[in-house]
């Protein structure tokens, strides 16, 4: 049952008043009177700083407070107030051991070599010291003594963290040693490739590269699990403008990793695609590299553009849509309009079967004699083995080394849209500047690879007892069958 004052503490006894002498009374008065001599001497002071040190914690134990003797009373105060400081001290110096162990324990981690990286990401399940971004965060923790609790939670000095993003800039190789820490084959698959790289340039758009990694990350430096991980920022290691001083063929040359593209639609060669695709708001109908539609079957992903505006419209007419959304449903299905326009009337390559290579948009798009176009042909070395492609796409200006995903699984069967047949920089890549033909159409596989073929004779051939790989085309055979004879009747006897 509640006493109704508000300054009762809980955990203390009261006790019912009795007949006969006013014990009561008299230790009220005693206390009181000791209450207003106490702070005048140093041991009540003392004293009074135990009590408030036991009332104050909301750990601290209840104290019963006994109605006898004041100076029993005083003292046993005092020797609670000795242990309760004795084990603040043990916990303090116990805690302080442990934090100085969690530092340690992180420099050892973050000054230990990484384990090689499989996925873009590794979530870190919370623990800043392993962000998923692939950074070693290296942690300490300082510890200072300050003054009391409540000036310090309102100075902002006295609870703080700092961090410095620090980032080493790569070189790009330029040399056939510096080549050769990447794939130590490539002078015996590419003859032509040592005279090339005695005047081999640095291609400017491996600085421009780096720029905007760098510039991205001076951007996002304060979302520490949204920053460009680190596999992604050390994705190129070098692209080189080589020229053979016989033929003056020109080649564009990248050394870098190899992700997965598996954007592409053509009805044309593929007219059904899985309804998981179909209706996919994040699977790309086009390739960079398209051609004039050739016959009259409809693209696939045109049923799933239709759908999604069916969708926006009914949206638009429901009275609970804002404005706002209502602009933003009107700008999308202009979008997909312009969408299906496009797929009506022109075909695009399909990365699940045709193999071919992104490249920066803003190569793509650059003035420059060395610099790759949509439609280019494109060789792929890995290893010892090399695969006619041309340039199909292309990708974010912030990174490089995409393929599509039958490029990706001739070179790693278990490569998938979610995981790169290759994580690290042992992917060559030579593009033939200005090699692309003027008429586009479907792919020829045999005749890319006789182009390329070509291309590479240009540069100095291909070593003794290496060829070009020859795909083979996966796409489902839309050739109708033959009609069946009609059978002759038979003459009956006597006609």
């Amino acid at each position: 049952m509640s006493s109704g004052d508000p300054n009762h503490i809980e955990g203390l006894r009261r006790h019912s008043p009795k007949g006969g002498f006013p014990w009561l009374r008299a230790s009220a008065f005693i206390i009181v009177l000791a209450g207003v001599i106490l702070p005048f001497t140093k041991p009540g002071q003392k004293i009074l700083r135990g009590v408030k040190n036991l009332l104050q914690p909301p750990s601290a134990p209840a104290v019963v407070v006994k109605n006898d003797d004041s100076g029993d009373q005083l003292q046993d105060l005092e020797a609670r107030h000795r242990q309760q400081m004795e084990e603040l001290e043990e916990n303090y110096q116990r805690d302080l051991a442990a934090l100085k162990k969690q530092a340690d324990d992180a420099e050892r981690r973050a000054t230990a070599p990484e384990p090689p990286l499989s996925s873009h990401t590794a979530q870190s399940g919370g623990d800043v010291r392993t962000l998923r971004s692939g950074i070693p965060f290296k942690t300490e923790v300082k510890v200072e003594k300050g003054g009391i609790a409540s000036i310090e939670r309102k100075d902002a000095n006295s609870y703080t963290a700092e961090y410095t993003l620090k980032i080493r800039v790569p070189e790009p190789s330029k040399t056939l040693d510096e080549l050769h820490t990447v794939n130590p084959r490539l002078a015996k698959l590419l003859p032509g490739l040592p005279v090339m790289m005695e005047k081999a340039e640095v291609s400017r758009w491996f600085y421009e590269l780096y720029d905007r990694k760098t510039r991205s990350l001076r951007a996002e430096s304060t979302k520490l699990n949204e920053l460009l991980t680190k596999h992604n920022y050390y994705d190129c290691e070098t692209m080189l403008n080589l020229t053979h001083p016989e033929t003056n063929r020109k080649v564009f040359l990248l050394q870098a990793e190899m992700d997965v593209v598996s954007d592409g639609s053509d009805g044309d060669r593929l007219p059904t695609m899985p309804d998981a695709i179909v209706n996919s708001t994040h699977y790309q109908p086009y390739t960079s590299y398209g051609w004039p539609k050739q016959t009259a079957t409809p693209n696939p992903m045109i049923a799933g553009f239709e759908k999604r505006i069916g969708n926006a419209n009914r949206e638009i007419a429901e009275s609970s849509t804002t404005a706002e959304r209502k602009t933003w449903l009107r700008n999308r299905i202009k979008e997909l309009q312009r969408g299906i326009a496009d797929m009506k009337s022109r075909s695009f390559l399909i990365a699940e079967y045709d193999p071919f290579i992104v490249i920066p948009v803003n190569l793509l798009t650059a003035r420059e004699s060395f610099a790759p176009k949509a439609g280019d042909y494109a060789v792929v070395v890995h290893g010892d083995k090399l695969y006619p492609a041309i340039v199909g796409d292309g990708g974010p200006s912030f990174k490089v080394g995409e393929a599509s995903l039958r490029m990706a699984k001739q070179i790693n069967s278990r490569a998938s849209p979610y995981s790169r047949p290759e994580s690290d920089l042992v992917v060559t890549y030579l593009v033939f500047p200005g090699s692309r033909e003027e008429k586009k159409g479907p792919p020829d596989y045999e005749k890319w690879r006789e182009r390329c073929g070509e291309l590479l004779k240009e540069c100095g051939g291909l070593g003794e007892g290496v060829e070009l790989h020859r795909w083979e085309n996966l796409l489902p055979d839309l050739t109708p069958p033959a009609p069946t004879p009609t059978p002759e009747a038979t003459p009956a006897p006597g006609q």
